[in-house]
């Protein structure tokens, strides 16, 4: 009996070659992989006037014959991805996007598969209009390659686009810092402090017998863990430029914790998720945050309770706005890159079980003008003049602590278009996010 090739297989070859037409006809380049991918059909390369750019993006082509997709309508329709299919998208070091082929109609989708998305999280949505496979495409698909990581990422502003906004702040350091030796770990030194009926502080580091703090260990509990005869002021500029990668990094450790002993009052450590998230005061209640943003008076909800949608009595979830914190050196300067995210709770307090699929919702919500805000708003949140205004540290002390300037800016010489960052909220999605209206 002679081989036969099957519909699917014909199909699926079909929808390749149809895919990677379009690509080139986009003024992309295309290659397909070999027989032997899993989960990956080609890669496109991003080319400027026919020069290629060496910006890759992953591509998992799905064809169809004329089959009308999940929910399909006249605006848009589902697709769930498979499970196997994330497990193995989620290891990729470069973007993907998941292309959708109908033969019939001779139509191409296509969206991105976010990194890292939870299990809730497979049901991806498609507008037929936002997300055409075609040359108008090419801004928002170029985008993809824009990393945002690293020592920061250009927020693009609200106006004509030629200052972008970079989400670091100037770090100012106390300029000197504590050393002493301890005959404790960390582990045993916290376990002494949490013992004693005195409030414990942990703006601190143990490592290889060497405390050290920005703060004199013997006018606090510290003076129980450390040799009070060996404590020894030296200037912070030893530590935090010295030549030794791991000595750079346990400061950079001991700047985190400062900042933590700062901030304790207003917002919590999720160690978990490695993220700064606002303090709700009360169960099931919002809270506000007021600021001067851009010449004017700002005020953002940083803890919001979202309804259910079936029952208005009941609490959905709560939102918190949130930061993943790294600190950096560049030449001789320390920078905290803010990074803006968001922390789910039942309550204010409990923490939810399933928190992915509903940050992973928010997240495609954000645009330039939310993520600009944000960076704003911690900025201010942070900064000196809300210390001596009321603000965020209205009740410190004289101890030294660290100091944070405005975020650079950046002359950019293109306009960074705003329909790359996605569709457009419909007004009902917006109802209780007002502060992505507040920023200036």
């Amino acid at each position: 009996m002679s081989k036969t090739l099957t519909p699917n297989q014909l199909l699926g070859e079909i929808g390749e070659a149809a895919v990677r037409l379009r690509f080139l006809t986009m003024g992309f380049q295309f290659d397909a992989r070999s027989r032997l991918e899993a989960g990956i059909d080609g890669i496109a390369e991003v080319m400027d006037k026919g020069r290629p750019l060496a910006r890759m993006i992953a591509v998992q082509v799905k064809a169809t014959d004329s089959r009308r997709y999940a929910s399909e309508d006249i605006d848009g329709f589902n697709y769930l991805l498979r499970s196997g299919d994330l497990a193995y998208w989620r290891g990729s070091n470069l973007p993907i996007i998941i292309v959708l082929y109908r033969k019939s109609d001779e139509t191409f989708y296509w969206q991105e598969v976010q990194g890292g998305v939870g299990s809730d999280e497979r049901r991806l949505h498609f507008d037929k209009k936002q997300d055409v496979l075609d040359r108008e495409a090419v801004d928002k698909l170029a985008a993809l390659t824009v990393p945002k990581a690293g020592f920061g990422y250009y927020v693009p502003p609200l106006g004509g686009g030629e200052e972008a906004l970079v989400n670091m702040l100037p770090v100012t350091l106390p300029a000197e810092m504590y050393v002493a030796s301890t005959p404790h770990t960390a582990k045993k030194a916290a376990g002494i402090l949490l013992d004693r009926e005195e409030p414990a502080r942990f703006d601190w580091v143990i490592k290889g017998g060497s405390f050290w703090s920005f703060h004199d260990p013997r006018t606090s509990p510290c003076k129980h863990i450390v040799d009070l005869d060996q404590v020894e002021a030296i200037e912070t500029d030893h530590f935090a430029f010295h030549e030794d990668e791991d000595e750079r990094y346990n400061f950079s450790f001991l700047l985190r914790k400062a900042l933590d002993h700062q901030v304790r009052a207003d917002l919590n450590w999720n160690k978990d998720r490695k993220i700064f998230y606002f303090k709700a005061f009360a169960p099931n209640k919002p809270r506000s945050f007021s600021y001067e943003a851009s010449k004017k008076k700002a005020a953002t909800e940083v803890v919001n309770v979202a309804e259910s949608k079936a029952d208005k009595t009941r609490v959905a979830f709560v939102r918190h706005h949130a930061f993943v914190p790294r600190f950096e050196s560049l030449y001789d300067e320390w920078f905290l890159v803010i990074n803006p995210t968001y922390f789910f709770t039942t309550n204010g307090f409990i923490p939810h079980s399933h928190p992915d699929a509903l940050l992973a919702g928010k997240k495609r919500l954000d645009n330039s003008a939310s993520l600009r805000g944000q960076v704003v708003m911690w900025h201010r949140f942070l900064a000196k003049a809300q210390r001596e205004d009321g603000g965020l540290f209205a009740q410190a002390t004289s101890e030294p602590c660290l100091e944070f300037g405005e975020p650079p800016t950046i002359a950019l010489a293109t306009r960074v278009p705003e329909d790359v960052w996605g569709s457009q909220k419909k007004v009902a999605d917006v109802e209780g996010d007002q502060e992505l209206m507040n920023f200036g």
